[in-house]
């Protein structure tokens, strides 16, 4: 990106607005024309696994191509609509005030001594089944939500918006919506979704390991625990099955002196996580509120680390390759 001002506009975008309801959201869109590919591919491709790697291509050139083009119009009316554009365009990539906004709400239900309201909230953001969950397990479930959705819903598209600009941005969220659509071991999609699935472990795979480390650093600030915060990061940050997922999850983790992990229920069936940090403190409602500040925090220090290391990549190639 040209200018600086953009990745930070963006950021207080969301964090004013959000997801306004019923707004066009591009995520919806990539959302709609992977479904229509995935019938489209199916239906003319024996092979599902080169129908799944068809369809992904075809989703991943579109989100970033198209948002590419509009801002090149933009850009021809006046530079400076152009980057309004850019910043617009990199907002609709980041979920931090959701994030922050939908942990809130189930902190405020457990306040209130709603068990059946809490366990709706923390429905919203996990997979689990939650009819009956109580109150430290709506907890931990809301932690490991906020924990793992740190680096696909903010970092790492803030990550590519450094990297390459909106259209950088929007490729990672479709990739990241794929992986959300097709990414699952099932019969269904075991071998359809292999190439979405393994494209978002590629694309997690820098900005998870660059956002752990930051994560310690905002729990120091914010005088949590950043020493057993790596200690934790290092010893069970790879125990997750996922590459990526495990690495935030297992900071915060040791950031607040938790353990989380452990037995969730899908659609009845049980399924064993691997446990994150050690039980030194019991999970009550505050730890939302305290989880949430080192995300927030997380989120505004990677933002200038990622735009302060594109600066010095770009200073670097300029003074040793354009001399």
């Amino acid at each position: 990106m040209n200018s600086f001002w953009i990745l930070p506009a963006s950021l207080l975008l969301d964090l004013g607005f959000g997801d306004p309801q019923g707004f066009p959201h591009p995520v919806r869109f990539i959302g709609k024309f992977a479904r229509y590919m995935e019938k489209l591919t199916r239906k003319y491709i024996s092979s599902e696994r080169f129908a799944g790697i068809i369809t992904a291509l075809s989703v991943y050139s579109l989100s970033s191509i198209f948002p590419w083009l509009i801002i090149e119009i933009f850009r021809h009316l006046h530079p400076f609509l152009g980057e309004l554009v850019s910043a617009f365009i990199i907002y609709t990539s980041i979920a931090l005030k959701d994030l922050l906004d939908h942990s809130k709400d189930v902190y405020s239900a457990l306040q209130e001594n709603d068990i059946a309201k809490a366990r709706t909230m923390v429905g919203r953001i996990v997979g689990r089944d939650t009819v009956n969950l109580e109150e430290p397990e709506i907890v931990r479930a809301g932690l490991e939500s906020v924990g793992e959705s740190l680096v696909d819903g903010i970092t790492a598209p803030l990550f590519f918006a450094a990297l390459g600009g909106p259209a950088f941005a929007m490729l990672y969220r479709s990739i990241n919506t794929l992986d959300s659509l097709f990414g699952y071991k099932n019969n269904t999609y075991l071998k359809f979704g292999w190439a979405s699935a393994r494209m978002d472990d590629l694309a997690n795979y820098i900005p998870a390991r660059l956002t752990a480390p930051i994560l310690c650093i905002s729990s120091a600030i914010l005088g949590f625990h950043p020493l057993r915060s790596f200690k934790i990061l290092i010893r069970d940050g790879k125990k997750h099955p996922s590459p990526n997922s495990g690495l935030c999850e297992a900071a915060l983790a040791g950031a607040l002196k938790i353990q989380l992990g452990g037995r969730n229920y899908y659609s009845g069936i049980p399924s064993e996580k691997p446990k994150l940090g050690d039980p030194d403190r019991k999970l009550v409602p505050n730890l939302i509120l305290d989880a949430n500040r080192i995300i927030f925090l997380t989120s505004i220090l990677s933002s200038i680390l990622f735009l302060g290391l594109v600066q010095a990549a770009y200073l670097l190639y300029r003074n040793f390759f354009q001399s």
